[in-house]
């Protein structure tokens, strides 16, 4: 799934929340506002854009008026989004690669949560190749497959930079999913581990048996305290709340302890 159409859909999950605060059905909506009955439940799901007279109309009908602009911003942002994307992926997953390097070269502190992926500054060239593959079977990105896996390890440069910190925490599902071989993620085990006692690096991984305050359920970065990023949003924000938002989301978690503990056990897991 695209990084744009989780914000579509992170947009209907907030529509449909209010519209049940509101004790409305989906057909009752539809029928105050003179749309067909399916167009709620498009939007909902993230299959259809509301326009912006849409959303004024959602929230007056929920008796919420006063949210219209918020939504509104979030259309807006989302739309801007989606030319982004398009003409990122027009441009193929090499450019992608550059223009997060030309951010990540400007920046002094990196923070990076993952759910379900392994942060792509510490990525070996085999896993790497196996997600930029996602992008082009699934996403119609241009198969500039081996310059994209090149530009990604030219991006890890900035980790041996004077003066840079990057803190990464991953889930432990990151390391035991099937995204790629096992002989790969052997591999990608091996890098984890050797990389953990970098300096200026902190990596963890938060186990299944942590409790959590919140689901993870994306993952997102944040660069100095300026700008964030996750994967249901646009990059390069500069809203001030966007990157406390992120760290608040990412205190239960705080840049954990012993980060290579659980990257030495867990290549036992893929049976390589």
């Amino acid at each position: 799934m695209s990084t744009f159409q989780r914000a579509r859909e992170a947009l209907g999950l907030r529509l449909r929340e209010l519209r049940r605060d509101a004790h409305l059905t989906g057909r009752r909506l539809a029928e105050l506002n003179g749309w067909h009955p399916s167009k709620v439940s498009k939007v909902e799901n993230g299959k259809q854009n509301p326009t912006e007279t849409d959303l004024r109309s959602w929230a007056a009908a929920c008796e919420r008026p006063d949210l219209a602009d918020e939504f509104i911003a979030s259309l807006r942002t989302l739309e801007t989004h989606y030319v982004t994307y398009r003409r990122m992926f027009r441009s193929g997953l090499t450019a992608k690669q550059r223009a997060w390097a030309d951010l990540e070269e400007g920046t002094r502190f990196v923070r990076n949560f993952e759910a379900a992926v392994i942060p792509g500054l510490l990525q070996t060239p085999g896993y790497a190749r196996s997600r930029l593959m996602e992008g082009i079977t699934y996403d119609g990105s241009p198969d500039d497959l081996d310059d994209a896996v090149a530009a990604r390890m030219q991006r890890q440069q900035v980790l041996y930079r004077s003066g840079r910190r990057f803190h990464f925490v991953i889930t432990e599902a990151v390391l035991r999913y099937g995204l790629c071989s096992p002989e790969v993620m052997a591999g990608q085990l091996d890098r984890l581990v050797a990389l953990s006692t970098a300096p200026g690096l902190r990596f963890g991984v938060i186990p299944f048996t942590e409790p959590l305050a919140k689901a993870p359920l994306h993952g997102f970065w944040i660069f100095d305290d300026a700008r964030s990023w996750s994967r249901t949003s646009p990059p390069n924000s500069t809203s001030p709340n966007r990157p406390r938002c992120s760290a608040t989301c990412g205190s239960s978690v705080v840049w954990p302890r012993t980060p290579a503990t659980a990257a030495r056990r867990a290549p036992s897991s893929h049976g390589s």
